[in-house]
C-alpha cells in the first residue's frame, strides 16, 4: 500500500495529476429539461472510438488496390472470425456517429450555447462534423464494389462542375480522369491517415475548450435567481451517466450489426452499367435531391455547380452563426434562430425522404 501511494506521490511531483482530479470534482453541468441533448457530445465521441478501435481491426487483413480490395473485404467477411461483425460494426457506427455528431449539433444550435464565450466550441464542432461525413465519403470507396464505385463517380463530378479550375481538382481528388486505382489508393490514405490526424487534433482541441469553459447554463436560465438554479457534479454523477448512456448506444450498435449486417454486394467493374437507383449516403441525399430540382443553368452558370456554391454559402453562414447571432436576451434566445433552425430540419428531412422514395 505505501509502495503505490509512494508511486501516486511521484507521479503527482512530476505531473500535478491532484489539480486535473480536482479541477474534475469541482466541475458542475447545469441540471434542466435540455440536459439529455449534453450527452450526444459524449455519444459522438463514442462512435469514434469504435470507429477507431474496429478499423485497426479491419487493417489487418484489408489490402488496398483495383485487384485486393475487395477479394479482401471478402475474406474478412467469410473467412475471418467475426470479420463480419466487426465490418458491420464499422459501417453502422459511422452512420450513427454522423447522426449522433449533427443531432449534437443541433441541440448547441437551439440551447444557444454557442454564444460568447463558446463561439470556437461551435467552430471546432463544426470541422469536426465536416470531417465525419468525409470520413464517410472517402470510407465508402475502400470496399471496392459496384455501388461505392459509381456512387463515388457520381459524387466526385460534381467537383467537375466548378468553372475554370473544375478538372484540375477533380484530377487530383481522384488522381486520375477516372474513378480508378488512383482514386482507391487516395481515399485509403485520407481515410486511415490524414482524416484521424486532423480529426484526433480538433477533437482534442474542442474537449479542451469544453472543459475549460465548461457547460453552459441554459438560455431561460436569465429570467432565474441564482440560488434556484440547479446542477450536478461532473464526476462522478454526469460521467456515470454518459457511461450508462454509452452502454446502452452499445447494445444498439451490436443489435443493428447481427441482425442488419452490411452486404459486400459485387466488385466494381469500371466498363459496366451503373446499376439503377444510384443514391449517395442519407446525410448527402436532401443535398442530391436538390441538386436535381435545379435547372440546367442558372444566369450564366452550370445549374449543378450554383446549387454546390449556394450549399456552399449556406454552410459559411451557419458555420459563423455565434458571429452574426445577436444574442436576444429573451427567455427563450432568438426566435428567428429557432424558426430557420427548425425549418432547416424539416427541409433536409423531406428531401431525404422523397430522394429514398424515388
Amino acid at each position: 500500500m505505501l509502495k503505490g501511494k509512494s508511486i501516486i506521490k511521484w507521479v503527482d511531483q512530476r505531473y500535478e495529476v491532484t489539480k486535473a482530479v480536482d479541477f474534475m470534482l469541482k466541475k458542475k453541468v447545469p441540471v434542466s429539461k435540455h440536459s439529455f441533448w449534453l450527452y450526444f457530445g459524449g455519444v459522438s465521441l463514442f462512435f469514434f472510438i469504435i470507429q477507431v478501435l474496429t478499423g485497426m481491426l479491419l487493417l489487418l487483413y484489408y489490402r488496398v488496390g483495383e485487384d485486393s480490395s475487395f477479394e479482401s473485404m471478402q475474406l474478412i467477411v467469410t473467412k475471418v472470425k467475426f470479420g463480419w461483425l466487426i465490418r458491420s460494426i464499422h459501417s453502422w457506427s459511422a452512420n450513427l456517429m454522423v447522426f449522433a455528431v449533427i443531432v449534437h449539433m443541433f441541440s448547441v444550435y437551439f440551447t444557444k450555447t454557442f454564444r460568447k464565450p463558446r463561439e470556437l466550441s461551435w467552430v471546432t464542432g463544426m470541422i469536426l462534423l465536416l470531417l465525419s461525413v468525409t470520413f464517410g465519403f472517402s470510407g465508402y470507396l475502400l470496399p471496392w464494389n459496384e455501388l461505392a464505385y459509381f456512387a463515388t463517380k457520381v459524387g466526385t463530378d460534381m467537383v467537375g462542375s466548378i468553372p475554370v479550375i473544375g478538372h484540375d481538382m477533380l484530377v487530383i481528388l481522384r488522381g486520375s480522369d477516372t474513378v480508378d486505382g488512383a482514386t482507391l489508393s487516395r481515399f485509403f490514405g485520407l481515410h486511415v491517415a490524414i482524416l484521424p490526424g486532423i480529426f484526433t487534433v480538433v477533437l482534442a482541441i474542442h474537449l479542451i475548450f469544453v472543459q475549460v469553459q465548461g457547460m453552459s447554463d441554459p438560455v431561460e436560465w436569465r429570467t432565474i435567481p441564482v440560488k434556484e438554479r440547479r446542477y450536478m457534479p461532473f464526476f462522478p454523477n454526469f460521467a456515470l451517466k454518459d457511461l450508462l448512456l454509452w452502454l446502452i448506444v452499445l447494445n444498439i450498435l451490436a443489435l443493428l450489426a447481427v441482425f442488419f449486417p452490411m452486404e459486400l454486394g459485387v466488385k466494381a467493374d469500371a466498363f459496366a452499367s451503373a446499376p439503377a437507383g444510384i443514391k449517395p449516403e442519407w446525410y448527402f441525399m436532401f443535398m442530391f435531391q436538390t441538386l436535381k430540382y435545379v435547372p440546367p443553368h442558372v444566369f450564366f452558370l452550370e445549374g449543378e455547380f450554383f446549387g454546390l456554391l449556394m450549399f456552399g454559402i449556406m454552410g459559411v453562414i451557419w458555420f459563423l452563426v455565434p458571429f452574426w447571432d445577436s444574442g436576444e436576451k429573451s427567455k427563450y434566445g432568438n426566435t428567428l434562430l429557432n424558426v430557420l433552425g427548425v425549418l432547416l430540419i424539416i427541409y433536409v428531412i423531406v428531401l431525404t425522404v422523397i430522394g429514398y422514395l424515388e
